[in-house]
């Protein structure tokens, strides 16, 4: 599979890949559907970006009568860990507390946002005690 980061994708690859992440697999008719209420696309447009994806390790298909069907070969939540794994690595030197500081000092939580965190936190610690 390609290490092709979800940032790496242009504006259309990214919006096929969310329809096909939303849908769970999809045609070229199904994600044209979903993406022309935005904005008008021709067939070939979306079939292009969906062949560029699974060329890169974003999609597969498999065949249903003489259509394909796409599949994702990684789920959202994969994805955005490699972005956010890459970041990490990038902007604060692969240290994730350096990274969690910034992110609250920066951010304005509310304390039922504070208390989430306080359970992640608690779980975490009850994880690394195992």
């Amino acid at each position: 599979m390609s290490g092709k980061l979800l940032d790496d994708l242009g504006q259309l690859q990214r919006a096929v890949i969310e329809v096909v992440w939303e849908l769970g697999e999809a045609s070229v008719h199904q994600v044209r559907k979903r993406l022309s209420s935005k904005k008008k696309l021709a067939y070939t447009t979306i079939l292009t970006a969906m062949q560029k994806l699974e060329k890169a390790g974003w999609l597969r298909h498999r065949n249903q009568g003489k259509s394909y069907i796409y599949l994702p070969t990684r789920t959202r939540e994969e994805a955005g860990d490699s972005s956010v794994h890459k970041f990490m690595e990038r902007m604060f030197d692969g240290d994730a507390l350096l990274m969690f500081q910034h992110l609250m000092r920066q951010s304005k939580l509310s304390d039922m946002e504070l208390g989430e965190l306080r359970k992640m936190i608690d779980e975490k610690r009850k994880e690394t005690k195992k």
